[in-house]
């Protein structure tokens, strides 16, 4: 699995929801595993520079560069890139080990994260 994050930062404190409006258009695209779209909580003690995070799970690299040559990356692209200032992205190989130190040094463990999602 591939986990694709990306943070933005924009030009303009009102630009936010515009940013947040553009991304939206990548929920249309069917193949990511998992898609979230969130403004920044800025509860970090040390950095808040970025405003919105794309995070995405993708089976293997071809789903995730199927999602990058849909038209609606694409649009999404064209409608953002103007209003944004900083893009940072990082695209990582998720292993169950990684997944298993996660949880546990969070505290949550897998079990409690399940029980989170039938309740949500």
């Amino acid at each position: 699995m591939i986990r694709h994050i990306v943070f933005f930062s924009a030009r303009r404190p009102e630009d936010i929801d515009s940013i947040l409006d553009g991304l939206s258009l990548l929920q249309a695209i069917p193949y990511a595993s998992l898609l979230d779209i969130s403004r920044n909580t800025k509860i970090d003690q040390l950095g808040n520079a970025v405003d919105v995070v794309v995070y995405a799970e993708f089976a293997d690299a071809a789903a995730l560069a199927a999602y990058k040559a849909h038209p609606a990356y694409a649009e999404a692209t064209r409608r953002v890139r103007p209003l944004r200032d900083m893009r940072l992205a990082a695209d990582v190989l998720a292993s169950g080990a990684a997944t298993e130190v996660s949880a546990e040094a969070s505290g949550v463990t897998p079990r409690d994260r399940s029980e989170q999602s039938r309740r949500a």
